[in-house]
């Protein structure tokens, strides 16, 4: 058995910088070799399943040939076909157990190169049972056997590693199995590791003085988004790992996680549904395509792959909505309206379309009308559009068969040359007699066919815009508006779905979030936001988010909040702090030590004479030389694009202006408006247009102030060309 580091009897820190310790410290010297005997097994392992896979491929490949070549196709006889079929079957059973061995071990395989980036990140030990030796358990990113299949490292989403995260020193407990589990957590031990080499650890008991989670914030901007595996805090630790429920709304402040809380969530869901959830299930709406960028490696390097990405416009795109309006801003009672309007709706012939593909009718309006007919009975309703649907697939299949007998068809086949013979059917063909001319003829017709089928699945045989301007007696449809109404008659929507989440959520319209329910109907939903982010008018109120999804009582809805800060110093948290509600500045807390002072200067004449302008212009082209200076990254955030272009024009190539689809460089300083700069964190943020007449004292102005403030890290600078907006106090 491995020997295992001892505990030392008081809180400890020790660090690279601290040279003297690293040659007398006992625990570190412990920890140390015992790293290099774990990283020696996963090299081992490493290097043992490269072999394996190797020799397997080979070995997979002869047998397989054997096998094929004791195959003997013969139909003659019931006896011959039988034993044909089981040799088929035989064949098909030995891959199938050769592409899951081959899946395992690949699987293992990248979680072994993963673990040699950083073996594991803590250490508790655990007593499990009174009077029995305490168990030393290491927690990283994945989890890893040894030759014994013995735990070598935990993964950090197993039950046992919430005892980790839940920072209770003495009694605790996890959930294992549906059964609760109680142990006695008498280590708690963080460590930095680079590959082999143990750069520091500590021994820590509670949040407040977690010395991993204050080292990494001393941290500089990235310009990827990091998991925050190592640091996890218990509060964000129960919305991570909280039950699965229908909608769980995390109303969070800024700075306080929301994000990477969101991305270990995903994580964890895809470790405990494992066997049946796969990322293609799960669908992530983010608000632009610079915080795509930004989040994208955080799953791969937790060893999972990214769920499906999207913004409410890409949404759009992907179903053929991108010429609509995105409706983004209409009334939810236009909605209402359409449910409304549908159950007296008697349907006109109009309002029906012919099925063609590639200029080919294949089913007329008056068929589809005539279909329709049968089942008028039901309303216009997902009941309705599925026996429709089920008719007129039956209609294309009978005129599948009567146009593969059609002799201009039948010629036309006959007529190809051996180019788009092989195109065609990926062979050349020479039909003997009527029945294979009628064969081929249904198979070059078939991808027409198939496309038809897709059609009539889709719903396109209705014409929504149609429809739905007759409810409503407009003269159009948005987007938001056409798919809301299509998936009310067709009851067509993304049933497959499993897990949808939506970060900064406080930026969507009830519009958009009724759209998003109904079309994800099957899913559960993780709604993540900060209700004093809502940078735009007309957008939903936390209140009227739990609504849209609990409305009609059948889903379960509850709502969490996290009030700690992990992104900004306290003199940045009490400044961004300053301007939220009294009841919401007292709960809200930072956890960095003390830091710089946030700048705040006023230029009153800069806006109406020369000489003012000038001095506004030279203190902000200062900042940015500074800021340039510094280590990390700086954004200077403005409050509209119109500004963002005069701000570039005198600025130059001193700053990089950001455009929706650039990526975050990792230093320097970049321009770019509040929106583009929504769910994004900077080293240093410089707000140049904090005017009286740009943030007046109204609430919407209050939040875009207290987003725009809250994406710095470490600095803040704001300065007004013309009076100071009344929102702060110089």
């Amino acid at each position: 058995m491995d020997s295992h580091p001892s505990a030392v009897s008081e809180s400890s820190v020790v660090s690279d910088n601290e040279q003297k310790d690293l040659s007398t410290d006992p625990v570190y010297r412990e920890e140390q070799a015992y790293l290099s005997e774990v990283y020696t097994k996963l090299e081992r392992m490493r290097d043992e399943i490269g072999e394996e896979l190797e020799t397997g491929h080979a070995g997979a490949a002869q047998d397989l040939k054997d096998l094929s070549e004791e195959i003997r196709i013969d139909f003659g006889g019931a006896d011959e076909t039988m034993e044909t079929l089981a040799a088929i079957e035989t064949l098909n059973s030995v891959i199938d157990a050769y592409n899951q061995y081959h899946d395992f071990t690949t699987d293992k395989l990248r979680r072994v190169l993963l673990l040699l980036q950083r073996p594991y990140f803590a250490k508790v030990r655990l007593r499990m049972r009174p009077g029995r030796p305490p168990r030393d358990i290491y927690i990283g990113a994945v989890g890893i056997t040894d030759e014994k299949r013995h735990p070598l490292i935990v993964d950090w989403r197993s039950p046992v590693a919430e005892t980790y995260y839940n920072q209770e020193m003495g009694d605790t407990s996890y959930e294992v199995d549906g059964r609760t589990r109680h142990v006695t957590l008498e280590l708690r031990r963080q460590f930095e590791i680079t590959r082999d080499h143990l750069d520091m650890y500590f021994d820590t008991t509670v949040a407040i003085q977690d010395s991993l989670l204050l080292e990494s914030l001393r941290r500089h901007h990235t310009e990827k988004l990091q998991a925050i595996t190592a640091t996890i805090q218990r509060e964000q630790n129960e919305v991570i790992r909280h039950k699965d429920i229908d909608v769980l709304i995390v109303n969070g402040v800024a700075g306080s996680g929301k994000t990477s809380v969101m991305l270990q969530r995903i994580a964890y869901l895809l470790y405990r549904e494992r066997e049946t959830l796969s990322p293609d299930q799960v669908f992530l709406f983010t608000p632009n395509d610079v915080f795509e960028s930004y989040i994208d490696t955080v799953l791969p390097s937790l060893g999972e792959a990214n769920p499906q990405v999207r913004t409410w416009r890409s949404f759009l795109t992907e179903l053929g909505l991108s010429e609509r309006g995105t409706g983004a801003d209409d009334n939810p009672q236009i909605l209402l309206a359409l449910d409304q309007g549908l159950k007296d709706l008697v349907l006109e012939p109009d309002d029906f379309h012919e099925i063609a593909v590639d200029g080919r009718v294949l089913l007329k309006t008056s068929q589809v009308v005539s279909a329709a007919e049968k089942f008028e009975r039901f309303g216009v309703c997902p009941r309705f559009s599925s026996l429709v649907k089920d008719d007129l697939h039956e209609r294309l299949e009978r005129r599948l068969t009567s146009l593969s007998k059609d002799a201009d068809l039948q010629e036309e086949v006959l007529s190809l040359n051996i180019d788009e013979q092989i195109e065609a059917f990926g062979e050349t063909i020479n039909p003997l007699d009527e029945d294979e001319t009628i064969r081929w003829t249904r198979a070059y017709l078939t991808p027409q066919f198939e496309r038809a089928h897709e059609l009539v699945e889709r719903g396109d045989w209705l014409r929504v815009d149609r429809i739905g301007m007759r409810i409503l007696g407009t003269r159009g449809l948005s987007a938001a508006a056409w798919l809301y109404l299509k998936i009310a008659i067709t009851g067509n929507s993304a049933k497959n779905v499993r897990y949808v989440l939506i970060d900064e959520v406080q930026d969507y319209t009830e519009t958009q979030l009724l759209v998003l329910a109904r079309y994800f109907s099957q899913a559960h939903f993780m709604l993540l936001g900060d209700e004093f982010q809502a940078i735009r008018e007309g957008t939903a109120s936390f209140p009227q988010i739990r609504n849209v999804f609990a409305a009609d009582g059948k889903r379960e809805v509850e709502e969490v909040e996290l009030l700690t800060s992990y992104r900004s110093s306290p003199e940045i948290t009490d400044l961004f702090a300053s301007l939220l509600p009294q009841d919401k500045q007292v709960r809200l807390t930072s956890v960095h030590p003390s830091g710089i002072s946030p700048v705040i200067s006023e230029f009153v004449d800069g806006s109406v004479s020369d000489e003012g302008r000038d001095r506004y212009l030279s203190a902000l082209r200062n900042e940015v030389a500074n800021a340039s200076a510094q280590e990390g990254l700086t954004a200077i955030i403005t409050l509209d694009r119109g500004r963002m272009g005069w701000l570039a024009k005198q600025l130059g190539d001193t700053v990089r202006v950001m455009h929706r689809d650039d990526t975050l460089p990792a230093d320097g300083v970049v321009l770019l408006d509040l929106t583009l700069a929504k769910g994004l964190e900077f080293d240093g943020v410089i707000i140049p247009d904090a005017q009286a007449d740009v943030y007046l004292d109204e609430p919407l102005a209050r939040r875009r102030l207290y987003t725009a403030i809250s994406r710095a890290m470490h600095r803040v600078t704001i300065l007004s060309q013309g009076k100071m907006t009344p929102l702060l106090s110089l």
